[in-house]
């Protein structure tokens, strides 16, 4: 990535033979740190090489806060105003009309809608190839106060537990905030009906097992301290923020792949704070481990059918 024009504003990048403008690069996005939105494009232009495979080829809703976390803030569904080198691809929204989305397959991307005050990058579950078939079930683990970060994550490793026992493998990463995202990456051939129905199924059995500390239903009023199991983010019309996307918090906080090791350590309060991560960690992270979240791309789980959930 070079700059041209004046050195100090950075008006325009050329990012791989592409131009993309930048508008007040010296913004400050996390006024709680001081993090502006040149820091971000930095971030993720470090981090392209993991995030990118995540995203590519898939439909992305950009959630976008130009003034910064302070400000108003939206997702964005359809795809406006973007260069001729961003493609878009069409989604049937949950009210049965179609939503145009951007797709974004290259660092200039990521630039451009970095620029746009696109903090978070939320990809469907299905790739613009195969709109109808997820290549993964997500389960969003989401904690009520006064549960935390140590209740989501003795969840989730009885959660892998479980998912093991029924022959699939499972990796996870932080929420970017105080839950955790764990994913079964999926064998060609999956529905959405079927992902949907074996994860509402897991999120019931688990909830039977502990009803004081598991919840399988959204209702806000029933959530106090115990861990909502989304099940209804598989769906062909839903999407889920990305591994190594930045989050709108009051810090700049990364959706970050964690090792099950770490997990476990958070299960017992030892380390549980340390499953929240900054982008500077991240970016140290990315050169000790590679991208931990790759299995979520490349090993493929045949699901059984819901009835053996038990």
């Amino acid at each position: 990535m070079t700059a041209t024009g004046r050195a100090h504003s950075d008006p325009e990048l050329d990012i791989g033979g592409r131009r993309v403008r930048v508008t007040n690069p010296d913004r400050v996005l996390w006024p709680a740190t001081g993090f502006t939105k040149r820091a971000m494009l930095a971030y993720y232009e470090r981090v392209a090489d993991v995030l990118l495979p995540h995203v590519r080829d898939r439909g992305l809703t950009l959630r976008r806060f130009p003034e910064g976390v302070d400000g108003p803030g939206w997702y964005q569904a359809n795809c406006r105003g973007h260069p001729p080198w961003v493609r878009t691809h069409d989604v049937v929204g949950r009210r049965g009309g179609r939503l145009r989305y951007c797709v974004i397959d290259d660092t200039a991307g990521l630039a451009w809608a970095a620029n746009l005050g696109t903090i978070e990058f939320h990809p469907f579950l299905a790739t613009t190839d195969r709109p109808d078939e997820p290549t993964a079930l997500v389960l969003d683990l989401d904690p009520g106060p006064p549960a935390g970060l140590t209740r989501c994550a003795q969840l989730a490793i009885e959660l892998r537990r479980l998912l093991h026992g029924l022959g699939l493998e499972a990796v996870a990463k932080t929420s970017g905030g105080l839950g955790l995202h764990v994913y079964v990456p999926l064998a060609p051939g999956h529905s959405f009906a079927a992902t949907k129905a074996f994860a509402r199924a897991i999120a019931a059995t688990l909830a039977r097992r502990w009803p004081d500390r598991v919840i399988d239903r959204t209702a806000r009023s029933e959530r106090a301290g115990r861990v909502l199991i989304d099940w209804v983010q598989n769906d062909v019309s839903r999407s889920t923020v990305a591994p190594y996307s930045l989050r709108a918090m009051p810090w700049p906080l990364v959706s970050t792949p964690v090792t099950w090791a770490e997990v476990a350590a958070a299960a017992d309060g030892a380390r549980g704070r340390r499953l929240v991560f900054g982008p500077d960690e991240v970016v140290e992270r990315v050169r000790r481990f590679g991208d931990l979240f790759e299995p979520a791309l490349s090993r493929a789980g045949v699901l059984p059918d819901p009835t053996a959930v038990a």
